[in-house]
């Protein structure tokens, strides 16, 4: 009989990540009745959530279910409407280093790293005091050395002719080294060896216990449900599930007509 083996990012997540229980602080992001257009295309129509301090929130669905607008909408990048709150501040109407100023980060799907600057120097560009003093750990750059030694040895690299793993793992530590309070990660395992998958995720969880909210948007299904705390699934624009990892895993039929292929 052929039998799959199991992959190695899974091995590593029952060996090194174990569910806590979610944070039942008072959720700092509160959203409600989000709408977002590209032009006259509505994309949103009508998204509800809520993440917690040291919460982590996987945001999960087909390609074209608004995941990545959602993140784009919640950094003021795309025409919106309806209300995203941070810590009781209204985000939605912000220019995008506006709602940066509150504590958001983003790490794009694209990564956007800057080619012609070298690693050290794409890091540095991120480096800005923390949002509220004394509220979180500061990163710097001796912190990201020691999480991702390949960045310690291409520092002086250009970053544009990086791997497309190693761009990946530059722009998450670039936005953590702005310090944020909020991360919304788009897609980061994509492109990572299954290794570089477990450093990231068990860096993803490190940032959350450190009371930062993140919400997690991932293609790669087996991540998303080992890392999150809660998932939110996502189709047409709407959110069509909210609940535990283990609850989307034992329910077929919203998997069957929302993520599986």
């Amino acid at each position: 009989m052929r039998t799959c083996a199991q992959p190695i990012w899974e091995r590593v997540f029952q060996r090194k990540l174990r569910h806590e229980p979610a944070p039942k602080g008072v959720p700092m992001l509160r959203v409600a009745g989000l709408q977002a257009f590209y032009g006259a295309s509505q994309v949103l129509h009508g998204v509800d959530f809520e993440v917690a301090p040291g919460e982590i929130v996987a945001l999960l669905g087909r390609n074209g279910a608004g995941r990545t607008t959602t993140a784009k909408a919640l950094m003021g990048m795309v025409e919106t409407r309806g209300s995203a709150r941070w810590n009781n501040r209204e985000l939605v109407g912000l220019r995008p280093f506006e709602v940066a100023r509150y504590g958001l980060g983003y790490v794009p799907e694209s990564r956007d790293v800057f080619p012609s600057l070298s690693v050290e120097q794409n890091l540095r560009l991120g480096c800005k005091p923390r949002h509220a003093p004394g509220s979180l750990t500061a990163w710097v750059l001796e912190d990201v050395y020691r999480l991702f030694p390949i960045l310690l040895q291409r520092r002086h690299t250009a970053a544009g002719v990086l791997s497309g793993g190693e761009q990946q793992m530059l722009s998450l530590c670039r936005t953590l080294m702005g310090n944020p309070e909020c991360l919304i990660v788009d897609e980061p395992a994509e492109g990572l060896a299954p290794q570089r998958v477990a450093e990231l995720a068990d860096l993803l969880r490190q940032v959350a216990m450190q009371g930062v909210a993140v919400l997690l948007i991932e293609q790669k299904l087996s991540v998303a449900l080992a890392l999150a705390h809660r998932v939110l699934l996502m189709g047409r624009g709407r959110i069509v599930f909210s609940g535990s990892a283990s609850a989307l895993r034992a329910d077929e039929a919203v998997r069957r007509e929302w993520l599986e292929v």
